[in-house]
């Protein structure tokens, strides 16, 4: 073997085991910087600014969701998958939320690893799809009702507390007491925005059926979806499109609310279904943006949401 051909051997080599232990260090937790603090891993991004306001400095909060993405589809690398493992503690929405994601918290779990599944913890609604049986799908989406989140959160502190070795507890229950406090000023906000939507316009058409817990709390009526299902991976089909409309041009309903974390095609099919007549206004229902760019915190996307939603009913 030549001299050039031995040292293009020993680069590879060395480019193989530098490569082996970047992975071997991301996925034991070591590339935090000597981090030694507890770690909980949090599968969406919503969950994942309300985990941080709770546990604040004392633990490490590692979010698996990127801003702007769709909680239905995102998943894992095995760097990540392997992060849950190596877990403290692992928030989780569940109810389905995470279609991708959850048999590596399932697996996790089966490792030892204690899990939250804040969807579970707060109340859940069902949804119909309209199916023969008429059966009832659990909803994931609790986040819109504020309420329901402060229950999560103040579950979601008693199991840091209990799971998660090393935190203050004083601290951690002072956080959740303030984050308490804000999440009640949001409702009453809310509400009082609310207030000014009249009767006669209290009518919700989204892409998928995400808004159940906000019309449950808010005093709203759920017209349909332009998907009758849970999940945005999901698709129309013509009869359910031509019983939407029915029941839109029934409630005198011409707006429709879509997504921000898909693209508002399916909205925009049923506006040729009507005519043209329908205004889409776009929401950031499922997932926060990068900060400063409308929803950066869960806060932020309920206060843009409740103003956008309004103005959309009132026409204003």
């Amino acid at each position: 073997m030549s001299l050039r051909a031995r040292a293009a051997r020993v680069r590879a080599l060395l480019l193989t085991l530098v490569a082996f232990l970047v992975l071997t260090a991301t996925a034991t937790g070591c590339t935090s910087g000597g981090d030694d603090r507890p770690r909980i891993v949090v599968t969406t991004n919503i969950l994942g600014d309300i985990t941080r306001e709770i546990a604040g400095d004392e633990a490490a909060v590692s979010v698996l969701m990127k801003p702007n993405a769709d909680p239905h589809s995102f998943g894992l690398s095995a760097v990540q998958a392997a992060e849950l493992e190596n877990a403290d503690l692992v928030v989780h929405n569940g109810l389905g939320l995470e279609e991708n994601v959850l048999r590596h918290v399932e697996a996790a779990r089966a490792a030892g690893v204690a899990t939250f599944a804040a969807g579970e913890a707060a109340d859940p609604l069902t949804f119909h799809t309209g199916a023969a049986d008429g059966a009832g799908e659990p909803d994931p989406h609790f986040w819109t009702d504020p309420d329901r989140v402060r229950k999560a959160a103040g579950l979601l502190a008693d199991r840091i507390v209990e799971h998660v070795e090393g935190v203050d507890e004083k601290t951690v229950r002072d956080k959740t007491a303030r984050y308490d406090g804000q999440l009640g000023d949001l409702t009453a906000w809310m509400e009082k925005t609310f207030a000014a939507v009249p009767e006669d316009r209290r009518a919700l058409v989204t892409n998928h059926h995400v808004f159940g817990y906000l019309a449950d709390r808010f005093g709203f009526r759920v017209i349909g979806a332009v998907v009758p299902s849970g999940t945005t991976l999901a698709s129309p089909s013509s009869s359910d499109l031509r019983s939407l409309t029915q029941a839109m041009e029934k409630a005198r309903v011409r707006t429709v609310f879509a997504d921000s974390s898909q693209p508002t095609r399916l909205a925009e099919v049923l506006r040729q279904e009507m005519g043209g007549d329908v205004d889409v206004v776009a929401l950031y229902s499922e997932s926060l943006t990068e900060e400063g760019q409308g929803a950066g915190t869960y806060l932020d996307m309920m206060r843009a949401n409740t103003t956008a939603m309004a103005e959309g009913l009132t026409g204003d």
